[in-house]
């Protein structure tokens, strides 16, 4: 039987002489033996830089080449544009000496080329969920000529895809490509951090009967440097002209001196945070008369700049720091990186490993540093106040441990209740395929992967909610077909994406866009964007544009962002830092004293021995140490079932840290003894909602029937079991 290599179509085996590759790695070699010899989908799972891109490719590329299909022959589906260009550049490079064309379409590629693809299908299509979506409703007559003969379908970061309503999308869509053209391709899909393999192996294979093979490979052993170092906020007036580094927070000379190396990837969990950074390092290396080597890398930095971000982080002569949000987080090939450094805790393991995997390739160590940042909060000396735990120190700490001791990764669970992807793939095949009665409505839509959980009942009162408000009609013949005010929804480019838009304004300089944000600030005001500061010439509401100038000073505009779910194991796990007396190595010398602090505080509170800890009079707070879902249930209780039973006053907190309680009239027992008989209870989710509450969360939850939306916000954001589990053990 012939090795994997010499398996590999020609022009790959040359390519690979003449990049220099002496052997296949193993992950590669266990990709070619599925794809050759079994017709099973590939869920392939290795750290970032272990060449999963290539043992996907290589083999579908084989395959492509030695009996070639008469239309688009491998679907790439990627999360973001970035990583498809970066995956497009890779292929072009391989494909020079094959037939095999390489077509990239999102939103930024022009038409023309769209055309070209269109007009002559075959190769590998390249393509964002949004862009998918865009081709089964206005491209539905061509789908057999475009993919009757699709071989592969490759999903890149599946991690990011599953659990989501953005992922979910995608299996409703393959569900109906292969309806609709009656191609069943295999799939492979791609991922650096993976904890529940089975999980990802059943969403991969959803809707479809072929097994997942996920090859088993060793990873060889990885070097990490870490560092976690501690600031508390400083306000630092600077003279002009001042370039000591006194003039600076002891915070930002920390970021500046950290990221003093050839090439530094600076991670924010906001498009805020990542300006600030870039802008204060901006200021400190012209204070000093150091070149500008710093860029800013988010969602609202215009397309043209997002690239120059890539090109100068990928150019191994040019020194650069760039200031990124989740967009750099994904597997964009950036080089060689020499740092790492994460402002304020990651929200999970995952990202974590994801941003870390970021450094350390060609062999050398992965080199990451944390930076905490804590507002100072003074209290009596014999009074406690939950802000006087380092919070993020502790998630950092927290988050580390859990990789290195057990290389745990939070697990990911579907959405029970998808309503606002129901709404959109119910639009979506009627817009594709014309009128339906709704007997072949339901039969289409409710046979979809993610709708398992939907009865016939449900979706009969979405419809009828739907033709009430005229996004759906009925025929003369009893059938269905898109209502006036539906089509207006469904003709809109932005139907095609099922995470929420927001009406962002473009700013431009001399007519050149830069950027967007969202609320256009005043003419004369200053904010930052691409890491610079603008002054507001003139707003433009009817076009939504923003006319700038270059300005010098501090900005005032933010973006919201950051947050996200936390799992129950991280605060669980924070909650052991915090007691134990482990001493980390990788903490520096301000966090180990931080850290110190607040175990001290632990101690001399008790805070071990009482989740509820009385801070001043008629107040206290609980530490439930719960993830986001059951620190939300937990509020919920505290405001539904006790706010009035126990006459307490009222419930704040910061999630999912803590809660204060103004206990009124109620005794602290009282309120302990009434969260620990949720252990003995059994509450209907329903009940935590307000008699008259109708949450809406999502993109077309406006559109759902109220009914529908409070029990899917019980199933799918609360928690009764997990909270009553813990309420147990307090």
């Amino acid at each position: 039987m012939l090795q994997p290599y010499h398996r590999l179509a020609p022009f790959i085996q040359e390519y690979l002489y003449s990049q220099g590759w002496a052997n296949l790695r193993q992950i590669q070699i266990e990709a070619c033996q599925v794809v050759f010899e079994t017709n099973a989908h590939l869920l392939i799972s290795a750290g970032t830089a272990s060449g999963k891109t290539e043992a996907a490719f290589l083999p579908v590329l084989t395959v492509l080449h030695d009996a070639p299909p008469k239309t688009v022959g491998a679907l790439y589906i990627g999360p973001i544009k970035a990583l498809i260009n970066d995956q497009f550049d890779r292929l072009t490079d391989l494909l020079q000496q094959a037939e095999i064309p390489v077509w990239a379409w999102h939103g930024d590629v022009v038409q023309s080329r769209k055309q070209q693809l269109l007009k002559h299908p075959r190769g590998i299509l390249q393509i964002t969920p949004e862009s998918l979506e865009s081709l089964l409703i206005n491209k539905s007559s061509e789908l057999v000529r475009l993919f009757g003969e699709l071989r592969f379908v490759i999903i890149d970061e599946v991690h990011a895809f599953i659990g989501s309503d953005r992922g979910a999308q995608i299996l409703c869509q393959l569900t109906r490509l292969a309806q609709r053209t009656q191609t069943y391709p295999r799939r492979i899909g791609l991922s650096a951090t993976l904890g529940d393999y089975a999980l990802a192996e059943r969403w991969l294979q959803s809707g479809t009967s072929n097994p997942v093979i996920t090859p088993q490979v060793e990873s060889g052993k990885r070097t990490i440097h870490l560092a976690v170092e501690h600031f508390y906020e400083q306000l630092v007036v600077r003279a002009k002209g001042d370039s000591r580094d006194t003039a600076f927070s002891p915070y930002h000379r920390y970021l500046f001196h950290q990221s003093d190396v050839h090439k530094c990837l600076i991670f924010a969990n906001g498009r805020m945070q990542a300006e600030t950074a870039i802008a204060q390092l901006r200021q400190m290396a012209q204070a000093k008369g150091l070149p500008d080597r710093y860029h800013v890398h988010h969602g609202s930095i215009s397309a043209s700049l997002r690239e120059a971000a890539e090109t100068v982080m990928r150019d191994p002569h040019t020194s650069s720091v760039t200031a990124a949000t989740v967009t750099f987080e994904m597997g964009i090939d950036l080089g060689q990186l020499d740092r790492v450094i994460q402002l304020a805790a990651p929200p999970s393991v995952s990202s974590f490993l994801q941003r870390l995997g970021r450094s350390g390739r060609r062999g050398s160590p992965a080199d990451m540093r944390f930076i905490c940042l804590e507002d100072k909060i003074d209290t009596e000396p014999d009074t406690f106040s939950p802000e006087q735990i380092p919070w993020q120190l502790l998630q950092c700490i927290a988050i580390i441990q859990l990789y290195l001791e057990e290389k745990w990764i939070e697990p990911i669970y579907p959405t029970q209740y998808p309503l606002t992807l129901l709404y959109q793939q119910t639009l979506s095949t009627l817009a594709a395929l014309g009128e339906l009665t709704p007997a072949v409505l339901a039969q289409n839509i409710l046979t979809l992967p993610p709708f398992h959980a939907i009865s016939q009942d449900e979706f009969r009162q979405l419809l009828r909610h739907l033709i009430e408000l005229d996004h759906i009609q009925r025929t003369k013949e009893g059938g269905l077909i898109i209502g006036l005010t539906g089509e207006k929804i469904v003709r809109n480019f932005k139907f095609y994406a099922i995470f929420p838009d927001t009406e962002e304004y473009a700013v431009l300089i001399d007519g050149l866009e830069i950027g967007s944000i969202v609320l256009p600030p005043p003419t004369g005001s200053k904010f930052a964007l691409a890491g610079l500061t603008w002054e507001v010439c003139e707003v433009d509401p009817r076009g939504k544009t923003v006319s700038v100038k270059p300005a010098q000073g501090e900005s005032s505009v933010t973006w919201n962002g950051g947050g996200g779910e936390t799992h129950t194991r991280i605060l669980q796990r924070m909650q052991k830092v915090l007691f134990e007396a482990t001493d980390y190595r990788y903490l520096q010398t301000e966090a180990r004293a931080r850290l110190a602090s607040a175990r001290q505080l632990a101690k001399k509170f008790g805070l071990d021995k009482n989740p509820l800890i009385l801070t001043e009079e008629n107040y206290c707070c609980i530490l439930p140490w719960l993830g986001t879902t059951a620190y939300r249930t937990l509020e919920r209780f505290l405001n539904l079932h006790c706010r009035e039973a126990l006459k307490i006053k009222s419930v704040q907190g910061r999630s999912p840290y803590f809660l204060t309680i103004n206990l009124g009239k109620c005794k602290p027992e009282a309120l302990l003894t009434e969260i620990k008989s949720l252990g003995d209870r059994r509450l209907a989710p329903e009940t935590l909602l307000k008699p008259d509450e109708v949450p809406k969360l999502q993109k077309y939850d406006e559109f759902i029937p109220p009914e529908l939306l409070r029990k899917a916000f019980a199933v799918d954001y609360l928690s009764l079991d997990e909270l009553s589990v813990n309420a147990r053990k307090w």
